[in-house]
């Protein structure tokens, strides 16, 4: 085989590998152009760094996310429980615990609750939709109970407006999302838990019987993205300026709608971060397009579904396609 042969094959592999992610790349370029030019002020830098806090808190859930879906499981809990550790980190700084200790409490109450659903699908073979349905009610409850539905204020902290803050032009917020979404790109492609989670998704008994710990991984799984939960609700306080019950709405179907847009199968075994970025990235510009050009709140979510189940269907096609050209190479 020549080399001009063996080039054009590599690059015929490449882009075959990435045509999800180069689709998604062409999906935000063409957003870019259409809302530039249809929408007052999209292009602002003011907007720019709006897009990426707003990116941030749904990027960081995300990440979390694309994990559990490539194990083969779902959490529909991330949005009540950001909501919950937010009103958790708000009192905790009302009752002047110091800003250094009351971080950390709140992840290690987002480590817990996610344990609860990893422990309920790992050890109790209940399935992960069941369990993080009723931490999704529950905790929503709890948190608007505690709070009679009202904003919890606390007193002005340094540390929260530094978060809330730019660092070389971009929000910090933007920051920490690029860091934990390297972080988990890493764990992913290089690290043993991380092919252990692929093969779990790809076939559960299979691993097993390999030796895999698959009952200790789904608790790691729901425990990390109760974690990234925390996170995003350190975020979003700080962004607020108070801890609130009813923030983070709907923020579980946009996390599964960024992930099965990246490309990640439903069914488990498939899916990169990379394409949950860019996922992120279309759903993010989206709702930022959409409220500038003034379309009624109601009529978004109605686009949104669209969106959901158009990438679906898209997933559920190139799982096939692939399928089939693997069939054909074997």
């Amino acid at each position: 085989m020549s080399n001009t042969a063996a080039k054009d094959r590599r690059l015929s592999n490449f882009v075959t590998s990435h045509l999800n992610e180069i689709g998604l790349l062409v999906v935000i370029a063409l957003l870019y152009l259409v809302f530039s030019n249809s929408a007052h002020g999209f292009m602002s830098i003011y907007n720019q760094q709006n897009i990426l806090r707003d990116a941030a808190a749904l990027g960081i859930a995300a990440a979390g996310a694309t994990l559990i879906i490539v194990a083969g499981e779902i959490d529909v809990s991330v949005g009540p429980m950001v909501a919950f550790l937010s009103v958790v980190l708000a009192f905790l700084l009302r009752w002047d615990v110091t800003i250094f200790l009351a971080i950390p409490l709140s992840m290690i109450a987002g480590i817990g609750l996610g344990s609860i659903a990893g422990v309920l699908r790992g050890y109790f073979n209940v399935p992960s939709f069941v369990a993080t349905l009723g931490l999704w009610s529950a905790l929503r409850g709890l948190a608007l109970f505690f709070t009679n539905a009202l904003p919890v204020s606390f007193p002005r902290n340094p540390v929260l407006d530094a978060i809330d803050d730019e660092l070389l032009g971009l929000p910090v917020a933007a920051w920490i999302m690029l860091a934990v979404f390297a972080i988990f790109a890493f764990i992913a492609q290089k690290t043993v838990y991380g092919r252990s989670v692929y093969a779990v998704g790809g076939n559960a008994n299979a691993a097993h019987l390999t030796g895999i710990p698959v009952k200790r991984i789904r608790v790691i799984l729901f425990a990390t993205a109760g974690l990234l939960a925390a996170l995003s609700a350190v975020l979003l306080t700080a962004r607020l300026g108070s801890g609130n019950a009813g923030a983070a709405t709907g923020l579980e179907f946009d996390v599964i709608a960024a992930v099965v847009i990246g490309g990640t199968a439903l069914s488990g075994g498939r899916g990169t971060l990379l394409g949950t970025f860019l996922g992120v990235m279309v759903i993010t510009l989206i709702g930022n397009g959409l409220v500038l050009l003034g379309i009624n709140p109601f009529f978004q979510e109605v686009i949104r579904g669209v969106i959901i189940v158009v990438a679906v269907l898209l997933n559920i096609a190139v799982g096939e396609r692939n399928a089939k050209r693997a069939a054909q190479q074997g």
